[in-house]
């Protein structure tokens, strides 16, 4: 039943969106669980919740919000995922969590594909480097890392220049691309990205997984 309740609280969290709004044009995929333990040692109630908010998530919010998107004529997808890089370092690091973060953005590829002629624009973003989140300093170790990091702004200005249609030159169709926030700030004219660290140089920022 949980399930059930769950998915009936997000189609309840769609309509009141519908009227509260009048539509929806955007739906942004952003919950994301994180655990980069080895098969050996990750506790299967975290695979279970990974799987439950990074895959289903993602599908189910997007599935449920397809028939406002159809009448909008601004309607995007944006979820963040990583591109499908099937090198197997990936995988190895962290299978459990690999295999979360690929269901996203398979959906992306998958639902680019499927709405490309109801006028819907499905993409996915992904940092360049670390980005400062909540889930990152609970992890072991986080409070350190997050030193070397930017500031979530870099991927709060970078959705809003692919939600708005900016200068995206050079990127290919508008929909199925897998975006990181600093091509598409180059692409709208930053040249200088020191303002999104949180103190590291730019030489000293960790770069993000999956790239």
């Amino acid at each position: 039943m949980g399930d059930v309740r769950r998915d009936e609280d997000v189609a309840g969290a769609v309509a009141a969106a519908v009227e509260r709004f009048g539509g929806i044009d955007i739906v942004l995929n952003n919950a994301s669980a994180i655990d980069l333990s080895t098969t050996d040692d990750v506790d299967m109630k975290r695979y279970d919740l990974m799987q439950d908010i990074n895959v289903r998530g993602t599908f189910l919010l997007s599935k449920l919000s397809l028939p406002a998107l159809r009448k909008s004529a601004h309607a995007h997808i944006l979820t963040l995922s990583p591109p499908l890089n099937l090198d197997p370092h990936w995988a190895g690091r962290h299978l459990a969590y690999t295999m979360a973060k690929y269901g996203m953005s398979l959906t992306t590829l998958g639902l680019a594909e499927e709405l490309k002629a109801d006028g819907i624009n499905v993409n996915s973003l992904w940092p360049c480097t670390l980005i400062d989140t909540a889930a990152i300093r609970n992890m072991p170790g986080g409070q350190e890392i997050v030193q070397a990091a930017r500031g979530p702004q870099i991927m709060a200005d970078a959705a809003h220049a692919v939600l708005t249609g900016g200068n995206l030159a050079g990127s290919g169709a508008p929909s199925g691309n897998f975006y990181t926030d600093e091509q598409v700030l180059r692409a709208a004219g930053v040249t200088d990205f020191r303002p999104y660290s949180l103190g590291a140089t730019e030489d000293r920022l960790v770069p993000d997984i999956f790239l």
